[in-house]
């Protein structure tokens, strides 16, 4: 039997993946910062605990139970995520922290919590959830798609230095997928940029910025079953898995438009061109 830990599993990806797994057959130790958020996915097969990624002591804890109970973890699927959507210049310090935290330090701290039982099982598997974001930052979403870059990056390095233990790295590059993200973000937004700011007239394009992971979104059982196909082959083809609405025209923008085009793109579409004080 296969044994999964997936993190931030209360809604979109990570509730679809706890699912899908168990459909398929594996042990799934779904887990959330909230416990009572995973009560509906409680079954035979799917062990729900709580798990603040962000909390060294509680990640040890989980996956201590997890080898206790199991033996093993075949499979660490780092899911949790917290997206900061406003203008860099109104991102406090403290914001900027919280979403490195949860998206790029707790990844690592768990991947080193789980790493050295796979090397003595002799491998297993370790998917990091990126962003397309992370491949093409766009304005009002400075914060969130620098920490989604930096994820990639983690997971590029790891990918090599973990290839000699039979530990294989997959780097998820999801596009539009739906969750409760947008509306989460959305509200971090409002507290975020107040009437003194100086993008308080394009107010509606930031908020439409922290909206647009939903807008025509790929259902988040359909991403699940595609995404669980790709990285259970026996064979990984291209360890970059990118699934969803736009997760590959993002990237393709980014790669073959010039700078200065894609930069009048977007700030046509962002409404910053409405703030040029050079008129």
């Amino acid at each position: 039997m296969q044994i999964a830990l997936i993190t931030g599993c209360s809604s979109g990806i990570g509730r679809a993946l706890a699912r899908e797994m168990y459909r398929q057959g594996f042990t799934v130790y779904a887990t959330a910062r909230r416990e009572e958020t995973l009560t509906d996915l409680k079954t035979p097969g799917i062990r729900t605990t709580r798990l603040d990624v962000t909390n060294e002591e509680n990640i040890r804890q989980v996956v201590d139970t997890i080898l206790r109970e199991e033996g093993k973890i075949d499979y660490l699927i780092n899911n949790a995520g917290y997206g900061v959507f406003a203008p860099l210049l109104d991102v406090p310090e403290e914001e900027l922290q919280a979403q490195f935290r949860t998206n790029v330090f707790a990844v690592l701290s768990l991947i080193q919590a789980v790493a050295p039982s796979m090397i003595s099982a002799g491998g297993g598997t370790i998917v990091n959830i990126g962003s397309v974001s992370g491949v093409m930052p766009t304005p009002f979403a400075g914060a969130y798609c620098a920490s989604k870059a930096a994820l990639h990056a983690l997971s590029d390095v790891l990918r090599l230095e973990l290839v000699p233990f039979n530990i294989r790295v997959i780097t998820v590059q999801p596009g539009a997928i739906q969750s409760r993200f947008g509306e989460t973000a959305t509200q971090i937004t409002g507290r975020l940029v107040k009437k003194e700011s100086v993008y308080r007239e394009v107010t509606a394009a930031i908020e439409a910025r922290a909206r647009m992971s939903q807008e025509n979104a790929t259902p988040a059982e359909e991403f699940a079953r595609k995404l669980v196909r790709k990285m259970t082959r026996p064979k990984l083809g291209n360890p970059v898995i990118r699934l969803g609405k736009k997760s590959r025209l993002l990237p393709f923008l980014k790669k073959w438009l010039p700078e200065k085009q894609l930069d009048k793109i977007l700030s046509r579409k962002f409404l910053l061109d409405r703030l040029n004080t050079k008129k």
